[in-house]
């Protein structure tokens, strides 16, 4: 008797084990696609943190004003206007919706501010080493 019971605990064991070492395996991959969908790196902490501030993701974001690239402004504008205008209270609109629509659109422009950070530092970089080198010049034309 002692044997089966024996047996049985030693079964049950292994069946919990099989399924414990299962969903660390389906945690672990999807916690690596989520890094990779992210972009990795300092864009995906950017990218991490704009999730974390609006409370939706940008595929959350671009499926809510139904917009397939962000880098179309007008397009994100013309929908946001129309989805939060059609959701006013005052219109028999949901606050709810409204709200979603708005942090949609937040989302999205931190998305397109995130985007256009670093063109504008490259190009500040670059437009200051013009500068350093005519200073450069004049100090030498100047000795």
């Amino acid at each position: 008797m002692a044997k089966y019971i024996a047996q049985i605990i030693v079964l049950g064991a292994q069946a919990v084990g099989r399924a414990f070492t299962k969903a660390l395996r389906q945690e672990i991959a999807a916690s690596q696609e989520a890094a990779r969908r992210a972009g990795g790196g300092k864009q995906g902490e950017k990218s991490a943190e704009s999730n974390l501030r609006t409370g939706m993701t940008l595929e959350e974001a671009k499926q809510i004003l139904n917009v397939e690239d962000t880098k179309n402004v007008e397009g994100v504008v013309k929908n946001y206007e129309h989805l939060f205008n059609v959701n006013e209270r005052s219109k028999g609109g949901s606050f709810y919706l409204q709200s979603k629509v708005f942090r949609a659109k937040e989302r999205i422009d931190h998305e397109i501010k995130a985007q256009q950070t670093p063109k504008s530092k490259a190009t500040e970089a670059a437009a200051e080493a013009p500068e350093e080198e005519v200073t450069q010049s004049r100090a030498r034309q100047r000795r």
